[in-house]
């Protein structure tokens, strides 16, 4: 542990670099390897998607916890993700600031992102579609299926501007998550700081592009009324979202503060 400091091991300078040497070793990933965890990553938030359905389906009175409850319960995929050791698209916008410090040429940035998203979006439609043939849909008499069509419905529904604003904000928090795990030592430590951003994010109505590979065509299997033309109106604006809150909103801000020119080491 650093000295004087017994509840962190590492001063926010060092969180950069951390992340920075993160990002230098997952753009260079080999392809197969890159391909294989992005599925992963895309069933893995999958999974957070749909514990969030169920949580959320017939909750009690009382908006705002109900949302929080939801929130909590969608952690899971990010946990996954980040103990599990998986490729999320969102989460790698860090890279960035691997790239603005000229660690990652901007071709091996490019790569890392067009491979995970793809990935991602393989792994969740996957999920949405064993889901959907399992039956557990139809839990509660349907009513799960309703909750994940009303999802869809919804989003399907956002105007581009408020998805692309609602896609910054979500990756400012989900990288934040990402950036605050890198100060654990333990699991139980990097679960606790994942938990309460990835709450918040989803308890605000924010919007993130993986999630929603699979929310919408999960809810268009329920039988919600969208098509793929709706599902990509949507990712569009929230992938734009996400790369600006997490690339700009997060590692750019941070390269600025603690990275260009050996800023401030506390």
């Amino acid at each position: 542990m650093r000295a004087g400091n017994p509840f962190d091991a590492y001063a926010p300078a060092e969180l950069a670099q951390r992340v920075e040497n993160a990002g230098v070793r997952k753009a260079g990933l080999a392809l197969l390897p890159l391909l294989t965890l992005a599925v992963l990553a895309g069933a893995f938030i999958a999974f957070g998607g749909m514990f969030y359905t169920l949580v959320v389906t017939g909750a009690g009175p009382g908006f705002g916890p109900v949302r929080l409850l939801g929130g909590v319960a969608f952690s899971l995929g990010l946990v996954l993700v980040v103990v599990g050791g998986a490729e999320l698209f969102t989460g790698n916008t860090l890279i960035v600031l691997a790239w603005v410090d000229r660690k990652v040429r901007l071709a091996a940035l490019m790569r890392n992102w067009v491979v995970a998203y793809v990935g991602n979006f393989i792994g969740a439609l996957a999920t949405a579609v064993m889901v959907w043939l399992s039956g557990t849909l139809m839990l509660g008499d349907g009513a799960v299926a309703a909750t994940a069509v009303a999802i869809a419905e919804g989003k399907a529904a956002l105007p581009p501007l408020e998805a692309l604003f609602r896609g910054i904000l979500c990756n400012v928090l989900v990288c934040l998550a990402v950036w605050l795990s890198f100060a654990a030592h333990d699991v139980a430590s990097r679960i606790l700081a994942i938990v309460f951003p990835i709450a918040a994010f989803v308890a605000l109505g924010f919007e993130h592009s993986v999630a929603n590979m699979y929310l919408m065509p999960v809810g268009m299997l329920a039988g919600a009324e969208i098509d793929a033309v709706d599902i990509v109106a949507n990712l569009l604006p929230v992938t734009v979202g996400n790369i600006i809150g997490g690339g700009v909103f997060v590692a750019l801000t941070y390269w600025i503060v603690y990275v260009r020119g050996e800023g401030p080491g506390v």
